[in-house]
């Protein structure tokens, strides 16, 4: 299962809420989620990444905001399963940019990859997941593709059928109506979306979000309150052959 962004301690708290509960009534053996927002004020800290952790999460991914905080450098050098893009700078950057988790009868390769496209500029992602695809042996491997176009995520997921499980997409925080399996077995979908308030614009109360667009003035944006929503997706894997056999998007309220 990978859930989309998971925005402040509102978010947080949500997620703690349902996951539990949604993991055993689907069955689930592996939950990803991206936390680079789960700090309030955007970032991620230890604090942060251990209530994730503590509420069900397996692994955890990041995507341009993942640097905000520096408190949380030394948890991404420690934890195999707190992942950073893979295309940022290798030997000066904190963490890692893809695991392999082992949960019992098999295991899973998770990668953490950013896009280019209206981003910070980055290393090429198509040269860097050919690198780590050189270096795995699992047949179940999972890609979290943090990106602001859609073009650049299907693009990418092109490229990648065949050679991977399944793609998901984050950033925008806007669940996309694409879930597919491509022809040769890679599950995907282009936004996973959103965990946080429901009534909100990307999780920031709509007043603010507002404010910015009509004065172009700095705002300091405040997270919005109230009830909550967690947008995931759910893929269902073939041990044996690493393709994707099902998928079922979900928002659960």
């Amino acid at each position: 299962m990978a859930i989309g962004d998971v925005v402040g301690s509102i978010g947080c708290r949500f997620l703690r809420e349902k996951l539990p509960t949604l993991k055993k009534s689907e069955g689930i053996d592996l939950v990803i989620a991206n936390g680079e927002n789960s700090a309030d004020g955007n970032g991620i800290t230890p604090a942060s990444a251990n209530f994730l952790f503590g509420s069900g999460v397996d692994v955890i991914t990041a995507g341009n905001h993942t640097f905000r905080r520096k408190e949380s450098y030394p948890v991404f050098d420690s934890s195999e399963c707190l992942l950073r893009p893979a295309n940022y700078p290798d030997g000066t950057t904190p963490g890692r940019g893809f695991t392999v988790y082992d949960f019992g009868r098999t295991q899973a390769a998770v990668i953490n990859l950013m896009g280019c496209m209206y981003m910070e500029s980055l290393n090429d992602p198509y040269i860097v997941i050919d690198g780590i695809l050189k270096q795995l042996d699992t047949k179940i491997i999972i890609l979290d593709f943090h990106a602001e176009a859609t073009a650049e995520k299907l693009a990418l997921a092109y490229y990648l059928d065949g050679r991977i499980s399944a793609m998901f997409g984050t950033h925008t925080h806007v669940q996309t109506a694409d879930e597919r399996i491509f022809q040769n077995g890679m599950g995907y979908i282009t936004d996973v979306g959103m965990t946080g308030p429901y009534e909100s614009v990307l999780g920031v109360k709509p007043e603010l979000a507002i404010r910015k667009f009509k004065e172009k003035l700095p705002v300091r944006f405040d997270l919005a309150v109230g009830k909550c929503k967690m947008d995931c997706i759910k893929f269902t894997v073939d041990d044996k052959t690493g393709k994707t056999v099902g998928i079922k998007r979900m928002e659960i309220l």
